[in-house]
């Protein structure tokens, strides 16, 4: 089998406190991903610190690693053709009111601070953000019945 492009999402503290985890999960399975590695984990400041060291120095940077850390959290890797961008337009855009109506943060989220997922921007972003919450044998790639019919 060919290698899949792979997705980290993160199911963050405002989803987990709302009940919307399995919402969300559901929306990346019916779209055709994968699950290919999940698990719910506590983020500690120096995992959110990594995780987060691009905006290291922004004046939001700290509101993201506390935010990121009030709450278990769950987190995945989605895989399937074009898994990134399909995992963006899933999600909807960062701020919440400018999201499509449609999209995950477009139904269910006000506010760009709590936007309820995150997902890696790039291949690149992924493979480092899904090195950070997961080593390599956890991580199954696998076919499905079903995906022939999705392009999968």
């Amino acid at each position: 089998m060919a290698e899949p492009e792979r997705t980290l999402i993160i199911v963050k503290p405002d989803a987990m406190q709302r009940g919307l985890a399995g919402e969300i999960l559901t929306e990346f399975e019916r779209r055709g991903l994968r699950i290919s590695a999940l698990k719910l984990t506590q983020v500690d400041r120096s995992l959110a610190e990594r995780h987060y060291g691009i905006h290291k120095g922004k004046p939001f940077f700290e509101g993201l690693v506390s935010f990121i850390t009030s709450s278990p959290v769950i987190v995945g890797v989605f895989e399937g053709p074009d898994a990134i961008a399909a995992v963006r337009q899933t999600m909807g855009a960062t701020n919440p009111t400018a999201a499509d109506p449609g999209s995950i943060r477009g139904r269910y989220a006000l506010d760009i601070g709590h936007n309820l997922v995150h997902g890696s921007d790039s291949s690149e972003t992924a493979a480092f953000e899904i090195g950070l919450f997961f080593q390599p044998e956890e991580i199954r790639s696998y076919r499905r019945d079903i995906d022939p019919w999705i392009g999968a």
